[in-house]
């Protein structure tokens, strides 16, 4: 199966490699030249001049995109370059209106559709380890099952087109929760004197452990917030959060309570850290460091 990336970001391009070294990847493509010559150089796959030539014989085309606009704008243009029959998996996190909107403009081109949101952050994507929630058609998830496979390790269709995309909300919604909560009591712990490392080994072999804590814990108490996911890009996500909620009159705490920190962090600089840097105004809550 001939396969192609669009969009060679941190996630795209570390798809683009796994896909490559299972021997599923033919071309690769992205808007930025240069990023795409650091990631066909890191991992060795061939780039093409164009998003036309990208696609003109694949059979099936990964997407991963910044925001709607793009994947509406890349959507476009390879609805007409791309074969009839063709496949289309869009990784990129949007609203489920804007799924289904492109799965209607590729079917006008005899186009297949999934939306197929990721979790798992820049770690999952380059081990390969991420899990998918698909929508769409699931014989088309299954006829490409094996690249699938080759990029996560977990794969649930969960639904029609969009319900994928509904899914990620639900993800995150409590992601921002977990990022809240964590943050929070960590900067609590640190205050109280206490050694943090052996705290975060504790609680995460206890009723409150998750990934966030084991993960992220020991480098967001040290001050380091090299980016696994940017705040600017959840804050994206969970404006698609909130429209869909508003769209139900429904306001939901810790939506608007995180909107409001990612806010702060983006005016002060920090929209390229990851989300943990939220531990940055929690900290100030007990000694105003800054």
């Amino acid at each position: 199966m001939q396969t192609t990336v669009l969009g060679l970001g941190a996630m795209g391009a570390a798809m683009a490699g796994n896909l490559f070294r299972a021997g599923h990847l033919s071309q690769a493509w992205n808007r930025t030249p240069e990023r795409a010559a650091a990631a066909a150089a890191r991992h060795g796959f061939a780039l093409s001049d164009s998003l036309e030539a990208a696609v003109e014989q694949a059979d099936l085309v990964i997407t991963s995109l910044s925001a709607d606009g793009d994947l509406c704008s890349v959507v476009d243009r390879l609805a007409e370059a791309m074969p009839a029959g063709g496949i289309v998996v869009d990784t990129s996190t949007v609203a489920a209106d804007t799924a289904r909107s492109v799965a209607e403009r590729l079917g006008t081109q005899d186009l297949h559709f999934l939306d197929a949101p990721v979790s798992g952050g820049k770690e999952g994507a380059e081990q390969a380890s991420m899990v998918m929630m698909i929508g769409g058609d699931p014989r088309i998830m299954q006829h490409i099952e094996p690249v699938l496979a080759s990029i996560s390790r977990k794969r649930v269709h969960m639904g029609p087109v969009g319900s994928g995309q509904a899914t990620k909300a639900v993800n995150q919604i409590m992601c921002a929760g977990v990022n809240q909560a964590v943050t929070e009591a960590l900067a609590f712990g640190q205050h109280q004197g206490l050694d943090m490392q052996k705290v975060i080994d504790v609680v995460s072999g206890g009723a409150a452990g998750n990934w966030f804590v084991e993960h992220r814990g020991p480098s967001m108490t040290q001050g380091t917030f090299e980016p696994g996911f940017r705040v600017a890009l959840h804050d994206k996500d969970l404006k698609i959060c909130q429209a869909m909620l508003a769209a139900d009159h429904v306001h939901l705490p810790i939506v608007e309570m995180t909107l409001e920190h990612y806010q702060r962090l983006l005016n002060a600089g920090h929209g390229d850290d990851d989300i943990s840097a939220l531990y940055r105004l929690k900290r100030r809550l007990f000694d105003k460091e800054t």
